[in-house]
Parts: structure tokens; sequence; C-alpha cells
């Protein structure tokens, strides 16, 4: 059987940013990649853009990015607790920032769409439940990045995603040494923020819950068809 390349989709002006929001193991990544795979399949320009994407078109931006990327996302336990909860807050700020001006906007700009996997909100909400930090001031420094055209918000409870995921980190489970129910309480409530948010911006709800990965794809796909014109 020969094999087609399928041809590109018609589309003129910037591309759209489509972001995925939920509480860990919520299934983000996995739609975020099943996505992005089905926009490229339909001809459609697209990038997945994750909390690892450090690729610029100047290899010297790319490199920094890299660098940046090091000092955020891998780190040990101690550098974090030594460095207290500001710093991360702002050092997190950097790298949206940088990923939104040096990655995500040029895409756009030449009519690529970004699927974005691990989009801020999340982070916003960890921020607005701790009593450490002014939650005026998480807002601020998030407020300039690019908005998503589409943001889904895959809502799963933190009980189902604990049975879904079986191991957790201490981030995850609010660096509260709690074990299993530690988990389950800090994750209900930052999910009690991303809901809140998710009224207030008008997202796109699915409860992924009561969903297998293919009826969560078929929903996500049909959605973007709806709201965005790109036919998959």
């Amino acid at each position: 059987m020969t094999q087609t390349t399928p041809t590109p989709a018609a589309h003129s002006g910037p591309g759209r940013l489509i972001t995925f929001v939920g509480g860990d193991g919520a299934g983000k990544s996995t739609l975020a990649a099943r996505l992005h795979q089905a926009l490229n399949d339909a001809g459609h320009r697209a990038v997945l853009v994750g909390k690892n994407s450090t690729t610029a078109a100047d290899p010297g931006l790319s490199d920094y990015l890299d660098r940046l990327n090091t000092l955020v996302y891998r780190r040990d336990t101690r550098v974090a607790q030594a460095c207290g909860d500001h710093y991360w807050l702002l050092a997190l700020a950097a790298w949206y920032t940088l990923q939104d001006r040096l990655v995500i906007q040029p895409a756009l700009a030449e009519g690529t769409h970004v699927v974005l996997d691990n989009s801020p909100h999340k982070i916003l909400a960890r921020y607005a439940v701790n009593p450490g930090i002014d939650p005026r001031l998480t807002e601020r420094v998030f407020a300039h990045l690019h908005a998503g055209d589409l943001v889904f918000f895959l809502d799963l409870s933190a009980r189902e995603a604990l049975a879904r995921k079986g191991t957790f980190t201490s981030l995850e489970a609010g660096h509260d040494a709690g074990g299993d129910e530690a988990f389950v309480s800090y994750q209900d409530t930052v999910l009690d923020q991303i809901r809140h948010q998710a009224t207030a911006g008008g997202w796109t709800h699915l409860n992924v819950g009561r969903m297998d990965r293919d009826q969560v794809f078929k929903a996500a796909a049909t959605t973007v068809s709806e709201r965005l014109g790109l036919h998959l």
C-alpha cells in the first residue's frame, strides 16, 4: 500500500495556542501529545511545548533557555527548601516569560499552532493556596503571558489521580510528609483554585474521571475543530 503525506491544511494568520490545565495525574501530557500528533497528521503545522521545551530559533538563546530550565526544574530538595517560595515563584515566572517570548510567540507569529502541555495556571493555583505568598504578586508576575485561544480543564479528583499515579513527589503533596492523605488534601485544595480559574476564564471542562483516554481525545478534538476551525 502506498502511503501519502497529508496535504497541509489551509491556514492564514497567526497560529493558535491550545493549553491544558489540571491536577497532577489528570492526563494533561498524554492528551497534549496525542492532540499535537493529530494536528500534524491532519496537515496543520503544530509544535508541542512543555516544561523541558528549550528550543529557540537562535542556538545561543536555546542554550540559555536550557540552562535556565536546569536551574528551575532539575533541582534537589535541599536547594528548593533553602531558596524559599518567593525565589521559586520568580524563577518560574522567568522561565515562563522566556518560553513565551522565545518559543511560543515566534511560533504563533509564523502561523504554527502551539500545544502547551505545562501551562502556568497550575502554578497560579499552587501559589494561591500558599499562605506565605500574596496572591496578587503571583497574578502580576504571570499576567503578561500570551493567553490561550483554547484552554482545556481536565477535571479529575485527587483520589482518582492518586489511584492512577501510584506514587507522587513531595511537591505534589505540598511538601507534607503525611503520605497519601497529604497528597489528596493538597491536590484537592489546588483543584478548588483551578476550578475557580476555569469558571472565570470560560475554559472547556472535561470530566476525565468518567472518560477513557479515547473519549477524552475525541472530546478535545471535536472542540478544537468547532472552536478553532482546525479539523482533525
